[in-house]
């Protein structure tokens, strides 16, 4: 196979530099990790509510669950909630039984349970659908928790606080080795914290007859960073 001479020519001056970008191995560098937070009110709410009811026969029981989640049901759409933030979470019919002294277990009833997720948009109604399902009938609320709707602001907050704190790291480790960062030559996020509650007592929302603390939510991100230092 033959090689054109400006070809090989070509070829000769490109090794050098290929070689000359990828950085020297026994080039000193130093890796930190960050972590930065940022910090909201929420401002949506989810709960879950229902019914359980118990009555000697599954229709009875089954009837009764109906009437009680009608009664639910109305009570959050007259509080403005729409019927796409009302989800059905569990639903079930089974059997209770009992034995006496030597006998086979018989069925005594049964038990009805519906469950329901609510999305309250309007976080300000919390305490105010909480009273209005208890004055409903429904005699299982199990889960109260607080979100952010857009938590897009807050996790670029916390992401460059996180980068911050890695630099401020670096920057007093390289200043007790005598030496000062270079370029950065690697950055990577290690895990992002989604929004999780921090109580705050100045968050109070009070209604009728339950109060209710939304505290405040928290992003968390977390960076590790490497640079060249010289």
């Amino acid at each position: 196979m033959k090689i054109c001479p400006l070809a090989a020519l070509a070829l000769a001056l490109s090794m050098p530099q290929l070689a000359s970008a990828q950085p020297a191995r026994d080039q000193p560098t130093i890796s930190m990790s960050g972590h930065g937070e940022a910090r909201a009110q929420p401002d949506i709410a989810m709960l879950s509510a229902g019914v359980s009811v118990g009555a000697p026969t599954a229709a009875a029981a089954l009837a009764t669950a109906n009437k009680d989640m009608q009664a639910v049901f109305q009570s959050l759409r007259k509080l403005g909630v729409a019927d796409r933030d009302i989800q059905t979470r569990n639903f079930s019919v089974h059997p209770e039984y009992a034995a006496g002294s030597g006998e086979a277990p018989r069925v005594t009833g049964y038990q009805v349970s519906n469950q329901v997720e609510v999305r309250l948009a309007e976080i300000g109604k919390l305490g105010s659908a909480l009273d209005a399902l208890v004055a409903a009938g429904a005699n299982q609320i199990n889960d109260v928790r607080f979100s952010i709707h857009d938590p897009t602001a807050l996790l670029v907050e916390a992401r460059t606080s996180a980068v911050a704190d890695a630099r401020t790291k670096a920057e007093t480790f390289a200043k007790a080795a005598g030496m000062t960062l270079g370029p950065i030559l690697s950055i990577s996020e290690s895990g992002i914290e989604g929004p999780r509650p921090v109580v705050s007592a100045a968050a109070m929302a009070r209604a009728a007859s339950v109060p209710v603390a939304m505290g405040e939510e928290t992003i968390g991100a977390d960076v590790t960073i490497t640079w060249g230092i010289k």
